[in-house]
């Protein structure tokens, strides 16, 4: 399979990891069709009502390959009520539905590409955390276990690969998305002690590593991280050296607590030094291996 063009179903194509994979699929030369939840405008688009309407079984009815990607951000805060209901339930009702029609599905898809993040890991300042590792506490580990629950409940005879995440670093959007206006305008800042581990991976490797485990035979979960681990305070340090601004403030943990309450705790403070144990099994060439290289493409 790994030489042939696969047949790829993507739901949340249009976000800011699907809308590269999307592009990246269809250049390798695979046909990809695309979930939206508004009238189709293309014979390669279905819509679909996650939480609404069940997916007609049809539509992954014989698909090489199922994505799913979709999930409201968590990066939009404050962490309300409904805002932790939204981030939950959109994971939860999009894997469910995607499920659902593949129990029903003739013949299932041959491999199911389901997200998940290095939240599952929860705050592991002590830990070296390969795919093996325990789930930890809190919001965001609570919500990638049931996230990951839903998605294995996929056919047995469906490989089902759990991809989870680290902090994407790319244009427009990601990790960096809040941090680049501040620091181009001289405000770059030490997050706490900046001694965290931040998982990060550049958005090339994440299309990169999701199109590798599309054509692997590769299943469970999947760390997507870099290979070379950084502190926080590498990663924002590189940036304002890139943008050529200072780098010389600090935003103790107690302004941030109070500010972003436990999103701070979940979001930047937490340590977690992931390694791509599996990804790197497998054989995956990164193409940034350090975060000084993923920062340097981005604003180079």
């Amino acid at each position: 399979m790994a030489d042939a063009p696969l047949s790829v179903l993507v739901a949340g194509a249009s976000g800011f990891i699907g809308t590269p994979l999307v592009a990246a699929l269809r250049a390798a030369g695979h046909h990809v069709t695309t979930l939206v939840r508004r009238e189709p405008t293309s014979p390669y688009e279905f819509r679909w009502q996650p939480g609404v309407a069940d997916l007609d079984p049809a539509v992954v009815d014989g698909a090489d390959v199922v994505v799913n990607l979709a999930g409201a951000s968590i990066a939009r805060l404050p962490w309300t009520a409904a805002r932790r209901r939204a981030v939950r339930s959109s994971r939860l009702d999009a894997t469910r539905t995607l499920v659902t029609a593949m129990q029903r599905a003739a013949t299932p898809p041959h491999a199911f590409l389901s997200g998940s993040a290095s939240g599952y890991y929860g705050d592991r300042p002590a830990d070296r955390l390969i795919e093996s590792a325990d789930p930890g506490a809190g919001f965001l580990a609570e919500v990638c276990t049931a996230w990951e629950a839903a998605a294995s409940e996929a056919p047995s005879t469906t490989r089902t690969v759990l991809l989870r995440t680290g902090l994407v670093l790319g244009p427009d959007g990601g990790a960096l998305a809040p941090v680049l206006p501040l620091t181009r305008l001289g405000l770059g800042s030490r997050l706490g002690t900046g001694g965290q581990y931040w998982p990060w991976i550049s958005l090339e490797d994440e299309v990169a590593a999701i199109v590798h485990l599309c054509s692997s035979e590769v299943a469970g979960p999947v760390n997507l991280a870099g290979p070379t681990p950084a502190l926080a305070d590498h990663v924002l340090r590189r940036v304002a050296q890139d943008l050529h601004r200072p780098y010389a403030l600090t935003v103790p943990e107690t302004v941030l607590r109070l500010a972003l309450r436990d999103a701070a705790d979940e979001l930047l403070l937490a340590s977690q030094l992931l390694v791509p144990a599996v990804l790197q099994a497998d054989g995956y060439t990164f193409r940034h291996a350090t975060v000084e290289q993923a920062v340097d493409a981005l604003l180079g």
